[in-house]
Parts: C-alpha cells; sequence; structure tokens
C-alpha cells in the first residue's frame, strides 16, 4: 500500500507539478477545503524546485484571495447584513478596518482559514494594496517553510 501511495504522488507531481500547486492553491484560497501544504511539500520531496513551488502557491494563493475579496465587495454585504444584521453588521466592520491587515497576515501564516479572512476582507471593503501585500508577505514565508521541509524530507528518504 505505501508503495502504491508513493506512485500515486509521484505520477501527481509528474503529470501537474508546478501549475497543479497553482491550482491547488488558487481554489483554496476561494473556497475548496484541501490546504495547498501537503501538495507543495509532496511536489518539493519529489523534485520540484522549493523556491519555485513557493512563488507558484504564494501567487495562486493571492490571486484567489484576490478573488475571493472581489466576490465579496460583491456579493457579500447583502447576504452578510441579512444573515447577522446591520447592527453585527457595523461592529464587524469597525473591528475589521481596525485590525484587518493582522487577520489577513494571521490567517495567511497560520492554519485559519485563509478563504474566510479573504471574503470578510472583501465584504468590509479591506483596501486592495493592503490585502495584497498582506497576503503575500503571510503566504511567502509560510509556503517556503513548507516547500523546503518537503525537500529536506525528499533528499532524506531518497525519493
Amino acid at each position: 500500500m505505501l508503495e502504491s501511495l508513493h506512485l500515486f504522488a509521484r505520477e501527481l507531481v509528474e503529470s501537474y507539478g508546478y501549475l497543479g500547486i497553482f491550482l491547488i492553491s488558487f481554489t483554496e484560497s476561494i473556497l475548496q477545503p484541501l490546504p495547498p501544504d501537503p501538495f507543495i511539500a509532496g511536489g518539493t520531496a519529489f523534485g520540484l524546485n522549493p523556491i519555485l513551488a513557493s512563488l507558484t502557491a504564494t501567487i495562486g494563493s493571492v490571486l484567489g484571495g484576490l478573488t475571493a475579496h472581489t466576490l465579496g465587495m460583491l456579493l457579500g454585504e447583502p447576504v452578510t447584513k441579512r444573515l447577522i444584521g446591520e447592527k453585527y453588521f457595523l461592529k464587524g466592520e469597525v473591528l475589521f478596518n481596525r485590525f484587518g491587515i493582522w487577520a489577513v497576515l494571521i490567517a495567511a501564516v497560520t492554519p485559519v482559514p485563509f478563504k474566510v479572512v479573504c471574503w470578510l476582507a472583501g465584504i468590509f471593503e479591506m483596501p486592495r494594496t493592503n490585502f495584497l501585500l498582506a497576503s503575500f508577505f503571510g503566504r511567502l514565508p509560510r509556503f517556503l517553510l513548507v516547500a523546503y521541509a518537503g525537500d529536506f524530507v525528499g533528499r532524506l528518504i531518497d525519493l
């Protein structure tokens, strides 16, 4: 079983490589539940360049986050107001305007669901420049760490 899993992972990396990492990272920032981390680590364990894998994941994640931010701006306010009411919406907006950049940075670096914060950034109209900078400078170090960890494990067990 372990050998078949190894073969499946190798074929996945060889078939989709950087494009697969980009697509997983992009869609995870909008709606899908699978984090890109295992794909980045697996890719670098099987020979993808850690820097290119990290940059690919970061760009995909930030562009996906920008998509979620835009959708939040276009669709989120009326739905959110209907769900939680005007009073709580305004309280949330004040909090997000005050701490939004920290929320994006924390979600970008930690396991906090990044997509949720991307949508909230759009719903509460966080300026795009602040959002993009916080996303990029949060995601890149995380993905570099994951990519180099995968590379290390790949070299350690001679994949």
